[in-house]
């Protein structure tokens, strides 16, 4: 594994750190006045979530960690496990299903996911970032409600609450954006 200077660090590096595996989320760079220059790291350790503010020195080294990404689909769900495929090998994974946390439900069957592998271990999983889903509940139209900005609440196929523009009615096909779990257009 590569290592690098302290000044080097950016924002989404990986870095091996105190016994663990941490990802850089804010660096800011300070040159005070009096003594040398450091960068300001805010990390998140991607096994249990802690965070930490660290100060590295330019002359500091920290080991630089590559994740494996590997395209697989998602087959079933059995006990809080999710099992995934690898579309290549046909080998099967079983993960906790908390690594999606509250995009859990966007999960579809046959859908493909990008999985982040250190060695063996999965240490998170990102889905696409839009999904077809349909509306199961939502009020109906209201005529001469069409004000530009108006959002109606639904419920999605899912069980998912988001806001939905007031032409789509129960039952219609619409395209979800799973980072902000906002309406993106009609499927």
């Amino acid at each position: 594994m590569p290592k690098i200077n302290g000044n080097e660090i950016r924002p989404g590096n990986i870095l091996e750190h105190d016994g663990g595996l941490w990802g850089a989320v804010k660096v800011s760079h300070v040159k005070p006045g009096k003594g040398g220059a450091f960068a300001q790291v805010e990390l998140k350790n991607l096994r249990d979530g802690r965070k930490l503010n660290e100060r590295f020195r330019s002359e500091d080294k920290v080991e630089r960690v590559r994740l494996d990404q590997k395209d697989q689909q998602f087959l079933y769900e059995t006990d809080g496990k999710l099992v995934f495929m690898d579309s290549e090998t046909f080998e099967q994974t079983e993960l906790d299903a908390d690594l999606l946390g509250d995009r859990r439900p966007f999960l579809q069957d046959g859908m493909t996911a990008t999985i982040e592998y250190y060695g063996e271990e999965a240490l998170s999983v990102s889905i696409p970032q839009k999904v077809t889903c349909t509306v199961a509940e939502t009020e109906p139209v209201v005529k001469g409600q069409t004000a530009a900005n108006s959002y109606k609440p639904a419920i999605l196929d899912n069980g998912v609450r988001i806001m939905i523009p007031p032409f789509v009615g129960e039952g219609e096909a619409i395209i979800v954006n799973t980072e902000m779990f906002e309406y993106s257009e009609r499927a």
